[in-house]
């Protein structure tokens, strides 16, 4: 498989943030960067935001700390930020630092 297929992206389309790919220590700072981009647009016209992690094919810790930092800003901006479809590993992760409820809680 080619390596840059599996480089993570984040798409923005009617209220939904969808992620997908293989997030790393690598591959988190521009996808973190283009997700800040794509939030701090959103609160121009929206309220709330779903990130969808349903496409995410691989994850790390880094992935938990992005989405961290992407839920700090979006109450800066004042946009409502849920996830949804997390995968097992993330949710893992999540447990391991006390934040799964936070992960799942979000509807």
């Amino acid at each position: 498989m080619n390596a840059e297929a599996q480089l993570p992206t984040a798409e923005l389309k009617e209220g939904v943030l969808s992620v997908s790919g293989a997030i790393d220590a690598h591959t988190v700072i521009p996808l973190r960067a283009e997700g800040e981009r794509l939030i701090k647009t959103a609160s121009e016209n929206l309220k709330s935001l779903v990130v969808d992690l349903s496409g995410l094919s691989t994850t790390h810790s880094a992935a938990l700390s992005m989405l961290l930092c992407w839920s700090r800003l979006a109450e800066k901006q004042g946009v409502s930020l849920s996830f949804s479809d997390a995968p097992e590993r993330l949710i893992s992760l999540a447990a391991l630092s006390n934040l799964e409820d936070w992960l799942q809680s979000r509807p």
